[in-house]
């Protein structure tokens, strides 16, 4: 079965693409119906982050090229603008690419944590969309292993520099006391919490936490000793805050440039500090036109987290040497099951040819043959017919040069080298 993993990440296409094909929670379903249909595959698992948006396949045949046409109608792209930052790997670099991005390898910021639980999610919802099989079931099993050595076994993970780090590393260009300074946060997910508590370490006392589900945004508020309130209340409290850090799924921008510059006006030039994490993005790209904003995105971040990949050199080298060990295992698990298939189809064949052998001896028995030219000429028959197609197979072989072929037989019957240099001539049967 052939494996292909296609997508683009933040290497290959800027935030402004990246939110176009990234897909949201309630288009999933139509999403895994769409691509087993037009794909071809028998397989599919979809992972789309605020980096990255990666489709895994496995199928007969290569499903690239049909892959590519439905991403693109399905987010209503020219597939030429798509294909120019689309990656893909096949097999054997299909297999090492998704163990890259579970051990944080082939993330922005090196060896974060954070890829792996949203492989794992991603893993469960093509499961829940009945679209993975046991081809990518194996994958992914032994893609967390390895991930899990990766951590265990190597440094890579010390002391993390997330991208929400990296958000609140920033503010510090604006503010030189956080703790003056109040945040408002948009979204309740795991990388707004984490923003919180980056934040908290730095200095913020006070917080509002905007959600679209309430209870949610008042759970991690209280956490932080601060407010939780609606999106919808956002305008209420935008002249009080001087920090926004907004990653929320929403498909459509949540604070928009009016809103932004209605407000300015009633704080006397005091500036604001925004980072967009989110893709498809939370906050109008034109609210950083404006004066006294202070607008980036999760692309603008990457100085800050290359600073922090430089210190993690050397365990990145060893997490990269788990990785192969970690491919070459599951090539290897591929191989054994192959063999398992092809010695069943094996075997069967044999026993097909003695039961029909065995079915003509008893017939000549019922009829009175002769019990010693019956056995005679049913082990011939069966060796005949066990030998016929084998042997026209090894002579086509050695017809076109294909020696290993005679070199398998041996080593597979432990036939003695032949004496003599001159070649064997197999017997037509």
């Amino acid at each position: 079965m052939a494996l292909v993993t296609l997508g683009i990440n933040h290497r290959t296409a800027p935030v402004e693409l990246r939110e176009r094909v990234a897909f949201s929670p309630d288009r999933m379903a139509d999403a895994f119906a769409e691509l087993k249909a037009f794909s071809g595959a028998s397989e599919a698992a979809i992972l789309s982050t605020c980096n990255r948006t990666e489709l895994y396949l496995a199928g007969d045949d290569d499903c690239a090229p049909s892959v590519l046409r439905w991403l693109a109608g399905f987010h209503g792209l020219p597939a030429a603008d798509l294909e120019e930052a689309l990656y893909v790997y096949r097999d054997a670099e299909a297999v090492r690419h998704v163990m890259r991005v579970a051990a944080g390898l082939d993330s922005m910021v090196l060896g974060e944590p954070q890829i792996l639980g949203q492989l794992k999610d991603a893993y469960a919802m093509a499961r829940q969309h009945q679209a993975s099989g046991g081809f990518l079931s194996r994958l992914f099993e032994q893609t967390f292993s390895v991930a899990k050595r990766v951590r265990t076994e190597t440094a890579i993970g010390e002391n993390p520099v997330s991208v929400a780090y990296a958000a609140v590393s920033m503010a510090h260009h604006i503010f030189s006391d956080m703790s003056q300074h109040k945040a408002l946060l948009i979204g309740a997910g795991k990388t707004i919490e984490l923003v919180s508590r980056h934040l908290a370490d730095a200095g913020v006392k006070d917080f509002l936490v905007a959600n679209r589900t309430l209870e949610r945004a008042q759970v991690l508020a209280h956490a932080r000793g601060g407010k939780g309130i609606l999106l919808s209340e956002i305008p209420d409290y935008l002249a009080d805050v001087d920090i926004i850090i907004s990653s929320t799924a929403s498909p459509l921008p949540i604070l928009g440039k009016g809103a932004v510059e209605r407000t300015l006006k009633k704080r006397k030039h005091r500036p604001y500090f925004m980072v967009d994490i989110a893709v498809p993005r939370d906050i109008e790209p034109e609210v950083g036109s404006l004066a006294d904003v202070f607008l980036y995105t999760v692309d603008d971040l990457r100085q800050v987290i290359e600073e922090s990949v430089r210190s993690r050199e050397g365990a990145a080298r060893e997490a990269e040497n788990l990785v192969a060990d970690g491919v070459d295992q599951f090539l290897n698990q591929l191989r054994a099951l192959d063999a398992v298939s092809t010695l069943k189809q094996f075997r069967q064949r044999a026993e097909n040819l003695r039961d029909v052998e065995t079915e003509k001896a008893l017939r000549a028995l019922r009829n009175g043959a002769d019990p010693e030219t019956v056995l005679r000429s049913m082990a011939r028959g069966l060796t005949n017919k066990l030998l016929h197609e084998p042997s026209i197979q090894v002579r086509k072989a050695t017809t076109e040069g294909r020696t290993e072929v005679t070199e398998w037989l041996r080593e597979l019957h432990q036939l003695d080298s032949p004496e003599t240099d001159e070649p064997i001539i197999p017997v037509k049967l």
